[in-house]
Parts: structure tokens; sequence; C-alpha cells
């Protein structure tokens, strides 16, 4: 898996699974080596993301702007929300503005990519993407690298060690948000999850742990050796957080019209080989989930689903999946931020 393709699922997918590795170990008993990365005590060091008091919540909740993006598909007199997230944030982003709580609150299902407050997603998540006896292990060259980079974080390796090593590589990718004041803590899909099960609606999850870290992770030393190159290569070349600034500014204003044209600024699909890395990072995947939406509809249930933006753009976004499955979809406009 080339690491251009590697990046540019990066903010949608692996800081998802950061994002509900981190909540794991919120919720856990006993440490198993998965907690969010220490951050070392230096004032040159990035703050840890501060965990929102009740004050914040309600503040926050009180003052919430619609950001993102937002589609209504209707077939059969019920809707199904299409909301399009970012599980890197700002903890203002958190919490969901007028109109995206609105259809929350018409929707008898919330349907994520993963939800990350199950304890049993998140058992089997960590199963996943930790060490186990056939993980590959990297050259002591490549290790020397991803030890430097982590130092360059402010990340102690052996908060990282119990990963596999893709995904201690991943880790750092996410992590290069925090100057940006983007954590995965503060992922949407981890605070829509909550409050559906709040709510007492069904939180359902569109996919299993084990099929979203098989796209990261291999038995395979070789595969293993390149895809941690690869990621190192583009941790040293500095050019994540320029792409995630961006990317994360398009998110905030619902830039329908940049997203569109991602694949010309990203510099994640100039070749064939990242086209077809993406293509089974991205739009392999929604087919699937589109006919599980569709499934759920047919149960006579109105949905929120909630995914990774560029689920939803393109000729393989879910809208026009949707659309050819004989939904009537319309974008749902925001007002204006303030």
């Amino acid at each position: 898996m080339s690491a251009a393709a590697l990046r540019a699922a990066a903010v949608v997918l692996m800081a998802f699974l950061a994002g509900a590795a981190a909540h794991a170990a919120a919720v856990a008993t006993s440490g198993d080596g998965a907690s969010p990365p220490a951050v070392a005590e230096d004032v040159r060091c990035p703050p840890a993301a501060a965990t929102p008091t009740q004050d914040d919540v309600l503040d926050g909740m009180r003052h919430a702007e619609d950001s993102g993006l937002l589609w209504k598909a209707t077939k059969g007199g019920r809707s199904v929300y299409l909301y399009g997230t970012i599980h890197v944030a700002k903890m203002a982003w958190m919490f969901p503005g007028p109109q995206v709580m609105k259809a929350v609150m018409a929707s008898d299902v919330i349907a994520l990519e993963l939800d990350p407050t199950d304890p049993q997603v998140v058992a089997r998540l960590q199963k996943a993407i930790l060490r186990g006896p056939g993980t590959p292990t990297l050259s002591a060259a490549l290790q020397r690298r991803l030890e430097a980079r982590m130092a360059a974080a402010c990340v102690a390796p052996a908060t990282l060690a119990a990963m596999r090593p893709e995904m201690q590589a991943i880790s750092l990718e996410v992590l290069e948000g925090r100057d940006q004041g983007l954590y995965p803590d503060y992922g949407i899909d981890v605070f829509l999850a909550g409050m559906g099960h709040g709510m007492k609606k069904p939180v359902r999850s569109l996919e299993t742990p084990e099929s979203q870290a098989a796209l990261l992770v291999s038995d395979d030393p070789a595969e293993t050796a390149r895809t941690v190159g690869d990621l190192l290569d583009e941790l040293e070349a500095g050019k994540g957080p320029a792409m995630l600034r961006r990317l994360a500014g398009d998110w905030q204003r619902g830039d329908l019209a940049d997203l569109d044209a991602y694949a010309g600024w990203c510099e994640c699909l100039d070749t064939a080989q990242q086209k077809d890395d993406f293509a089974k990072l991205v739009d392999a995947r929604n087919p699937l989930m589109a006919d599980q939406v569709v499934k759920w509809h047919a149960e006579g249930k109105s949905l929120f689903v909630a995914v990774g933006t560029l689920h939803l753009i393109g000729r393989m976004g879910l809208p026009e999946l949707l659309k050819a499955r004989g939904f009537q979809v319309e974008r749902v406009a925001f007002a204006p931020s303030h």
C-alpha cells in the first residue's frame, strides 16, 4: 500500500482507529498498551487533549454551529441522513449544530463506520491493531527511524510499543494535527455515538473492526516494512500538516467544491498504484455500506448515517450510490457560520 494512498485516508480511517483506541483506554479497567500516546512534559510539545467537562459540553451544545456536509435521501416516506464527519477535530467541532441535531432527532437509528463506544467493538479493534505472535518486526534501521519520529512528536516509544508497527506509524500521522488543535479525542463519531446511546437510539456499525484494520496492517514482513517506510518518508517530508489543515478547513466550511477537487491537490492520486490503493481504502467500501443502509431502511427505519467525509464525495460516494438505488437525494443547506 503506497504512503500517498494511506495519507489520503489517514484523517478519515486512521484517526478513527486511533480515536476508538483512545476511547477504549478511557473506559478500560486495566492497562493493555493501547492507551493514547503519552506526550512528554516539554514546553515544545503540543499539549495533550483536554477532557471536556460537563460545562464544556453544555456550552458547546449551546453554541454549536453546523459543520461538515449533510444530505437527505428519501424513499418510501422514510429518510436517510448522510453526514460527513472528520475523525480528528477541535473540541468545538464535536457538538452537532442545529441542522445536524434536527436530523439526529428525526432518525430512529444512528449508523457509524464503527461504534467506538461499544466495548465489544473496541475489544475487537484492539485485538486487530495490537501486536500478536505472528506480527512482523522491523529492521533495526527502520526501527531507529520510527523512534526518531516518535521523539520528534514528543511520544514515548513505550506508549506505542504494544501496537503493530503500521499502527505506530499511523498514530504519528494522526498526531500531526495537534499543533493545529486537531485531536482524535474530539472525533465527531465518538460524540455522536455517545449522544445516540444517551437518546436510547440504536447505534449500529456499518463495518467491522477486522475489515477496517485489514486495510492497514499485514502479516507479510515485506509489506509491513514497505508501509512503515513509506509512512516515515511522508512524515519526514513534512507534507501531512498542510494537507490536514486544508481537509479540516474544507470540512468545517462544508466546502464541497474543494473536496470534489481532492484528487487534484492531495498529491495522493497521481499514479495508477495510488488510484488503486485509494479505491481499496475508500471507494470499494462505499457500495457495501450503501447496501447495509438500504437493508436497514427497508426494515422500516429512518437513519442518521455518519461516515468520513470522503465516503460522500464523487460518483462513488454514498449520496450517488443511494440515488442509484432509487432514493431522492438532496443536500441540506446550513446557515452561514458566525
